[in-house]
């Protein structure tokens, strides 16, 4: 399907060329990939309904630089967005993993979030997020870039038997994130992710530093130079417990029930800064209450969500209040 211009949407810009003249390049929204439209759309993204290995299949390939989820987790109680059995998680996931492969540019990065869960009846823990991990990277021929962990300090101690009652396991607080890609070198710059220096950090930068070997045998010489920040840990820190949120705020004023397992924005915030620019085209195909969509928005990416429950796809629209039209 040939693309289509959104003007209305996404203004033409002036760029540079070879010969250092001005010229006009234009935007394509991401709408215009679909020949359907969608449930709601925004100056930078939109949002489909609908199963996400069909909406996936019909995007062409290579079309995508990032692409962030959260899926329901093969969890051992029921929960009303809908999870998937341990057993079966692999193959429910394969279908999905392929699309995204295809659609995936050959720099651009998946980022999975996905957390653990306890075997039933045991205090032991499945390995069904490592295997779903090896089926993507032996059989589907995904990288694995990186491993990054979400920890959420705020995470209520579960299950209750083992932590709670028996006490013979302690809280878990943190969650995989595969940072995957198609090849070994994508897109990607940490000093887009920078974070304040130390206060320790501050004073060595200020008085230098004495050189020595340390302890590990690396050599430190005295030359520190300020880079704007430190390098981030692939550990994100981040409470989920949002209750002052506007998105909570605009679920009360409308009656609206909240999507009861969202992530904090920090976790795509952090990945969509560190491996894409402005106006790269982000896709979240499990995009629940759609924090993916908000968070590239604010930055000025392109996005798509897709979300196969209703009531989800319309209570998302909250997180863009006027900016969302039909």
């Amino acid at each position: 399907m040939p693309h289509v211009v959104v003007p209305t949407l996404f203004p033409n810009t002036r760029a540079e060329n070879g010969n250092g003249q001005s010229r006009i390049r234009k935007r394509v929204h991401p709408s215009a990939l679909f020949p359907e439209p969608p449930a709601y759309k925004t100056p930078w993204g939109a949002m489909y309904e609908g199963d996400a290995v069909e909406l996936l299949g019909s995007l062409p390939k290579h079309s995508v630089n990032l692409l962030i989820t959260s899926p329901p987790y093969a969890l051992h109680f029921k929960k009303e967005y809908g999870n998937v059995e341990k057993s079966q998680y692999v193959e429910w996931f394969k279908p999905f993993a392929q699309q995204i492969q295809r659609v995936l540019h050959p720099t651009g990065s998946f980022v999975l979030n996905i957390g653990g869960s306890y075997n039933a009846g045991a205090p032991t823990r499945s390995l069904y997020h490592f295997k779903l991990l090896i089926m993507l990277c032996d059989e589907l021929g995904f990288h694995l870039a990186q491993e990054c962990f979400w920890f959420n300090p705020a995470k209520l101690p579960c299950p209750a038997e083992w932590v709670n009652v028996r006490r013979v396991r302690i809280k878990d607080s943190v969650e995989y994130i595969w940072w995957l890609s198609k090849t070994p070198h994508p897109k990607a710059d940490n000093r887009k992710v920078l974070v304040e220096y130390s206060a320790d950090m501050r004073r060595l930068l200020q008085r230098g530093y004495r050189a020595k070997d340390r302890p590990s045998g690396h050599k430190i010489t005295e030359k520190f130079t300020d880079c704007g920040g430190s390098i981030p840990s692939n550990l994100i820190v981040r409470g989920n417990n949002e209750s002052n949120s506007d998105y909570i705020r605009q679920c009360a004023e409308t009656g609206s029930k909240p999507h009861p397992a969202r992530f904090p924005t920090a976790v795509p915030e952090f990945f969509i800064n560190l491996l894409t620019d402005e106006e790269d085209l982000v896709i979240d195909p499990f995009a629940g209450s759609n924090t993916t969509g908000a968070v590239a928005e604010s930055i000025h990416r392109r996005w798509l969500g897709f979300e196969r429950e209703s009531a989800y796809v319309a209570n998302s629209r909250l997180r863009f209040r006027q900016d969302a039209s039909a």
